[in-house]
This record gives structure tokens, sequence and C-alpha cells, in this order.
């Protein structure tokens, strides 16, 4: 409700009321001494009429500019935290995975080989070593011990130039999936890395019925119940879920 009032000498009252949407009543009394005539009664209610509209006019005009300013919130810079990145288990080898085998002061036997199905290599001098279940710097200790028999202290790099690795540190996605596929699992995978990998969902997928099938140390599996409608469909990154090696991401087909 706004109200004014406004005295001019011989006009004791001269209000102008407003309340309600279109309710505006003027009252103007006058004293039976006064001695104003009518058109000077007439001249002091539109004056103060017009007084009053560019009040209400110098009034409303901020709080209109105020409402439709847009509200926003700065968040100072040192209060932005980051969650560091964790270092992950070291990789290891698995059948599939390409290998740059270095020999220092060697370059004869410095070479680039597959891992074959059975999780041995065959490189110069080194026949059927086992490959898979061993860290990269496992692998060349072992090699090296091998080499001594035909080299002077030798010195050996491995270095993994194509990733698989092993069946148990997979990360497989199947069901509605773009593309189901098995993932080599790398350090601070989340399920929208692996939903990346596998191009996303299909249109018939019922993504918040997804769950992670993961095994635990006991022998049995854990189910976990994910909701990549709401991570891919609807932006919601608490719905997005750290995945461990071994894995296994199972989406549902909608009934509908």
């Amino acid at each position: 409700m706004l109200y004014f009032e406004l005295n001019y000498g011989a006009l004791p009252n001269l209000t102008f009321q407003s309340k309600g949407r279109r309710d505006v009543r003027w009252l103007c009394s006058l004293s039976s001494r006064s001695g104003h005539t009518s058109g000077d009664v007439v001249h002091l209610l539109a004056s103060s009429r017009l007084r009053a509209a560019r009040l209400l006019v110098a009034l409303l005009v901020p709080l209109l500019l105020l409402a439709c300013t847009p509200t926003t919130t700065t968040i100072p810079a040192d209060e932005v935290t980051f969650q560091p990145a964790t270092a992950g288990p070291d990789y290891i080898i698995g059948p599939g995975d390409t290998l740059q085998i270095f020999v220092w002061r060697n370059p004869e036997l410095t070479t680039t080989i597959p891992v074959r199905p059975d999780g041995r290599i065959t490189v110069p001098l080194v026949e059927d070593i086992q490959a898979t279940g061993k860290t990269p710097t496992q692998l060349a200790r072992d090699m090296e011990g091998v080499l001594k028999q035909y080299v002077q202290e030798p010195i050996v790099n491995v270095i993994v130039s194509k990733f698989v690795g092993p069946f148990g540190q997979q990360v497989r996605v199947v069901g509605e999936a773009a593309k189901p596929q098995a993932i080599a699992y790398r350090a601070n995978l989340s399920v929208l890395d692996a939903m990346i990998e596998v191009g996303g969902l299909t249109k018939f997928a019922a993504g918040n019925r997804a769950v992670i099938v993961r095994p635990a140390a006991n022998g049995s599996d854990a189910s976990i119940h994910v909701r990549l409608d709401d991570l891919l469909r609807s932006g919601d990154v608490t719905a997005n879920v750290k995945m461990l090696p071994g894995d296994i991401l199972i989406i549902p087909q909608s009934w509908f």
C-alpha cells in the first residue's frame, strides 16, 4: 500500500490514497472558513495529483531496475579447491599390449613387440619370457637378468605403447551402450570417462537402472546402482562414480 499526505495552508487535508490495484481515492476537505474559490481548489487538486504521480514514478523506477538486475554469486579464487588426483595402482602388462624394449648401447636388441595371447614375448637373446602379470619395471629387471649372459651390465627399459591390460584390470561396459567394449583401466577412471569411451547410451537404454558389478576380495560380487540418465542427460555430476579395475558396467534396456 502506498500512502501520501499533502497539506496546503487552508487545505488542511489533501490526501492521496492507493489501496489495491485500481482503488484510487482523492479526499479534499475544505474548512468552511477558507476563502479559496472552487477554481483554486481544482488547481491545487490537479497540481497535487501531478506531484504525487511524479513522486510515485521516482520511487518505482529504482525498484524496477533493481528487480531486473540479475543476481550472481562470485566465489573468490582462493576459496576454490580442487581435489588432487590420486596415484593409481602400478600398471600390469596384459595380453595384446604393445611393448617397446629398449636396451641401452645395444640398438640391435631394441625392438617393439606385442604381448602374445599366452602372455609371453620373445625378443633377441630372450626367448619366451613371461610378460603378463608384471609391471614394466619388473619385466625390465627380469630381462636384464637374462641378458647378463650375453651383454655386460645391460640396462633395459620397457615402455607400454598400446594399453589393453590383463583381464582382471579391464573395465567392461555391456548392454545398451553405443559401443560396448572392454576399456583398459587408468588412474581415476570414472563412469563418465567410461561412457565417453563407449559413445554414450542408446535410445533404448534405461540409464538410471544401470549397475556396476564389482568383484570383492572375498570372492563375492557387489552391486552399485548408477544413475546414467541423470549424469549424461541432466548433467548431475553427483551421479558420477569412480570405477575400479575389474568393474563391469551393465546398462539394461528400457521397459517401454
